[in-house]
């Protein structure tokens, strides 16, 4: 175990908390715990955006699939990924912001009703166990490498949660906020100067491209069939579509100080991650070139374990100081998220319908309650799915948010016929299609023939359609019955 190493990482630890601490004592209210009270400049909407995707799959994920199956193998993270931050700044950003939102399930409320809201949280709030379960195995990953396995992976999971649990708790999104803006700078740092130092070590930059070249990996688009076609779409509007209805992302959009900084700092974020993911899969590729067949062998066997094995065994402390303090801000600034927005979605819109008369130091309670409890539940769920890949946890948590909650949001800002009842429709088709698919249900056959979550999708949109217009084409169909029989029209 190397003691100076893990020594930088606690320092590190010990100052995120001392932040959490700090953002404690300007807490006032449930607006300044949830969404920082609407203060945040462009800067740190910006490196909060980053921050919310930038996670333990951007680092270990996304590289390993890369090397293995090259730009087509990832268009669903970075690349659905970032456009969603993109999508968010260019077309709901301006509508959500001038509404003074405290969660992304009060739209829900005011556009459609209390059954629609609840709904659709309950599914958001679902839809992040995959994600920050993603995080808490990464954490123990890290700690469990850094320590040489003295600290078994599980171990590691639970001191990593609490690491940061407990700025969460006492800062919430204003600790959230401080810390990703420090945490991404610490990252890109650290990360840019990892790369530069691998190209060196793989002897130069053109060996690592000339690599990825040479093995076909800068191909995007996958075979000309209809089936092929239709599960990289899937696959693409996955996260770029069904991230766009969560909460951490409506969170910092509401958190800054204005429309247009809450705007550019969402289209600004999303760039920067799809540029930025770039270093780690250039890094990784270097390791390929430095590590030869050992390198490809950890990428398809134990891929999560790719860098850091780089990093540990062919480069100087200072480089795996800076790799690790990368690698845990990229994991904290994005665990820290999925903790805290589940949490708020859940006291605004669901405790509050069974608790209507909670006063606003109740609700800010009950919001660091919830935040300990989701957190222990998600650290259970993550210790019994140890084993399953960071990349796979990260890309099933969507889909749920893709074919029932997507629909009757982008429709309801932007289609004025759009009803409770066309949402209800929208939901239900939505869901049954998409578990139709499911090879449980449905079968292998139809699971292999068409994406499931692009079913679901398609059925929603449908849904909210018919839905929508039908009760106004039966009223319609009533009025003129009336009007041929000479009666007067129902009102």
């Amino acid at each position: 175990m190397n003691y100076t190493l893990v020594a930088f990482v606690v320092l590190y630890l010990l100052g995120t908390l001392a932040i959490g601490v700090w953002a404690g004592t300007r807490i006032k209210n449930t607006t300044d715990f949830a969404i920082a009270g609407r203060s945040l400049p462009l800067i740190m909407v910006v490196t909060t955006t980053f921050a919310t995707w930038f996670g333990a799959e951007t680092v270990m994920g996304i590289p390993a699939r890369f090397v293995q199956g090259g730009l087509n193998a990832i268009v669903e993270d970075p690349f659905g990924a970032g456009t969603c931050l993109i999508l968010v700044g260019l077309f709901f950003a301006t509508k959500l912001y001038k509404q003074n939102l405290l969660t992304i399930g009060d739209f829900y409320r005011q556009r459609y009703g209390r059954g629609i809201e609840v709904f659709c949280s309950a599914a958001i709030i679902l839809s992040y166990l995959g994600w920050v379960a993603a995080q808490i195995t990464a954490l123990g990953l890290v700690f469990s490498v850094l320590t040489n396995g003295a600290m078994s992976e599980t171990t590691g999971m639970v001191v990593g949660t609490l690491a940061v649990l407990v700025y969460v708790v006492i800062g919430g999104f204003l600790a959230v906020a401080w810390t990703d803006f420090i945490q991404m700078i610490v990252l890109v740092v650290g990360l840019t100067i990892i790369a530069i130092f691998s190209a060196d070590l793989a002897g130069g930059a053109g060996k690592v491209i000339d690599l990825a070249t040479h093995k076909e990996l800068w191909n995007f688009f996958p075979a000309p069939t209809l089936t092929d076609m239709a599960f990289f779409v899937a696959a693409g509007v996955t996260m770029m579509l069904g991230s766009i209805p969560q909460q951490d992302v409506f969170q910092r959009v509401m958190s800054a100080k204005d429309a247009n900084t809450a705007r550019n700092g969402a289209v600004i974020g999303g760039i920067s991650y799809i540029l930025f993911a770039f270093v780690p899969m250039f890094i990784v590729a270097s390791a390929v070139v430095v590590m030869g067949d050992s390198a490809m062998e950890l990428a398809k066997n134990d891929y999560q374990k790719v860098l850091p094995t780089f990093v540990l065994t062919k480069m100087p402390l200072v480089m795996q100081i800076l790799f690790f303090g990368a690698l845990l801000s990229a994991i904290k600034s994005t665990s820290s998220a999925t903790l805290l927005a589940p949490s708020t979605s859940f006291v605004e819109n669901i405790l509050k319908n069974l608790r209507p008369g909670m006063n606003d130091k109740q609700q800010l309670f009950a919001m660091r309650a919830t935040i300990v409890i989701f957190t222990s539940l998600v650290l259970a769920y993550a210790v019994a799915m140890k084993g399953t890949s960071i990349y796979d946890l990260v890309s099933s948590a969507y889909q749920v948010t893709l074919v029932g909650a997507f629909v009757p949001l982008v429709m309801g800002l932007y289609w004025k016929r759009a009803t409770t009842q066309g949402a209800i429709v929208s939901v239900a088709f939505g869901i049954a299609v998409w578990i139709l698919f499911f090879p449980q249900v449905g079968g292998e056959a139809l699971s292999k023939a068409f994406p499931g979550q692009l079913a679901g999708l398609l059925a929603a949109f449908v849904g909210m359609i018919v839905g929508s217009l039908a009760p106004q084409k039966l009223r319609n169909r009533h009025e003129h019955v009336h009007h041929v029989q000479g009666l007067p029209a129902a009102r």
